[in-house]
């Protein structure tokens, strides 16, 4: 990934906390057939590996499973906020008019070996930790436990679990951070003004790294 210095973002808890804010990634393997990707939620551990682990299963009959070269790194990428920024936000405009568009984002992108797990304690203690973490928030959260027993063990057969002992882990936060600082507060403005989630996200993105620059 091109990460010019001021775009970089090496700092473990900002990585690893947009991996478990943004928990849906991008699984890009190598296969017989060529390149092959696939969106799937994954699971964040820290604490395994140097590097941390990332956890997933996909269904028996999506080939990524079997036809992934396992002797490959796989590359799995985290999408935070991301906006258009427009020009006309800059306070500089006005004196020079040396201003262009540009998309601002945030991403994290992790490399590792793809491992297979077809074993049903295993999946079924993913599944179940899957479920915590997103039914966490609900008024009634669901449990695993809620349904039939024999229906729990059928679905179990008809997924394979996938983790990733990650050995590259690199994050790109372009939020305006190569721009004075009246032109980061007119894109935080401009932003703002739009009114809509992503947009508000990144304007918090392009407060912050004004905050810590």
């Amino acid at each position: 990934m091109y990460t010019p210095s001021h775009f970089d973002e090496s700092r473990p808890e900002v990585l690893h906390a947009l991996m478990r804010e943004h928990p849906f990634g991008l699984l890009v393997t190598q296969s017989p057939a060529g390149l092959q990707a696939n969106g799937i939620p994954f699971l964040f551990d820290a604490h395994r590996g140097p590097l941390g682990t990332l956890r997933a299963h996909v269904a028996r009959a999506n080939p990524v499973w079997r036809e992934s070269d396992m002797g490959l790194e796989s590359l799995v990428v985290f999408q935070g906020p991301q906006a258009y920024i427009s020009p006309g936000w800059y306070a500089t405009k006005p004196e020079t008019g040396k201003v262009v568009p540009t998309w601002n984002y945030v991403m994290v992108q992790a490399r590792g070996r793809l491992q297979v797990h077809d074993d049903p304690q295993w999946l079924r203690a993913l599944v179940t930790e899957l479920t915590e973490r997103h039914e966490a928030g609900s008024d009634r959260p669901w449990q695993v436990s809620d349904a039939p027993a024999d229906f729990i063990d059928a679905t179990l057969r008809a997924i394979v679990g996938i983790e990733i002992e990650l050995t590259a882990l690199d994050g790109k936060w372009k939020v305006s951070q190569n721009r004075p600082a009246a032109d980061r507060e007119g894109v935080i403005a401009g932003l703002a003004a739009r009114g809509d989630d992503a947009s508000q996200a990144m304007a918090a993105q392009v407060k912050h790294a004004g905050m810590t620059k």
